[in-house]
C-alpha cells in the first residue's frame, strides 16, 4: 500500500488555501528543492521531493481531484485516480 501523502503539509498550505496561496507556496518548494539547485550527493532525495511537491500541486490545484482528495485522503485518493474508486 502507498504511504499516506499530506499534500497539503508538503506545500504548507492549510485546507482552506486558494489558488494563488496554492501556486505561491509551489512555486516556493518548488524553488526550494529543485534537484539541480543541490550537490550530486543529495540530488535522489531532492528529486523524491520535487515529484511530491508536482504531485501535491497537480491534486490540490484541480478542484475536482481536491475534491475528491478531500473526501477519500491521500492513500484512497491513488486508488481512485489508478481506477479502483
Amino acid at each position: 500500500m502507498a504511504d499516506y501523502k499530506d499534500y497539503y503539509k508538503i506545500l504548507g498550505v492549510s485546507k482552506t488555501a486558494g489558488d494563488a496561496e496554492l501556486k505561491k507556496a509551489f512555486k516556493a518548494q518548488a524553488r526550494k528543492y529543485h534537484p539541480d539547485m543541490h550537490p550530486e550527493s543529495q540530488k535522489a532525495a531532492m528529486t523524491e521531493k520535487f515529484k511530491d511537491i508536482n504531485e501535491a500541486y497537480e491534486v490540490l490545484s484541480d478542484k475536482q481531484k481536491r475534491a475528491i482528495y478531500d473526501q477519500v485522503g491521500s492513500a484512497d485518493y491513488q486508488n481512485y485516480a489508478k481506477g479502483g474508486g
